[in-house]
């Protein structure tokens, strides 16, 4: 995958991931790496906001290219922002890309894949796959959404492996 589409505007989004918007402008469209779209972090209280951020963290040491996704949770690089609740986000999309083919994902307008947000240099988002063979986002289900976003990194490890009884 090396682009996803957004086909949402801003408010749509936030309604569906019960989000507040807090002004972001998105009008929907495809995004590509080092592009901005919308993700959906944790706010106080069990709120959660939309966020403008880059896709694609900047790389480690020794790398040239942002950094789309998040392919081994247990790499140095990541482990230390999964463990971390604060940096994990929802990543809103629509459809995704497979070659030159646009795939929609059945039955659903509108999904939230499981992400991380880093606020180095510029905020940015790593989209977490899982698989073997051609990587696939993380999708969650509605009720996953807190999960990601707020418990500790052993449920969290449990929606990447696709393991099932979550409490």
């Amino acid at each position: 995958m090396s682009a996803y589409r957004l086909d949402c505007p801003a408010a749509d989004i936030a309604k569906a991931l019960r989000a507040d918007q807090a002004g972001d402008v998105w009008s929907g469209g495809e995004v590509v790496p080092g592009g901005y779209a919308p993700v959906i972090i944790a706010g106080k209280g069990g709120t959660r906001m939309m966020a403008p951020r880059q896709w694609g963290v900047p790389p480690p040491p020794r790398g040239a290219f942002v950094v789309p996704f998040l392919r081994n949770p247990d790499s140095p690089f990541w482990i230390g922002t999964l463990r971390h609740t604060q940096f994990r986000c929802l990543v809103p999309m629509t459809h995704i890309r497979r070659g030159k083919a646009w795939l929609a994902y059945p039955g659903e307008a509108l999904v939230a894949c499981a992400g991380i947000w880093r606020d180095s240099e510029v905020p940015s988002f790593a989209i977490v796959t899982a698989g073997t063979g051609p990587a696939l986002p993380v999708v969650l289900s509605p009720a996953d959404f807190d999960v990601w976003l707020r418990a500790d990194i052993k449920l969290a490890r449990r929606l990447i492996t696709g393991e099932a009884d979550l409490p």
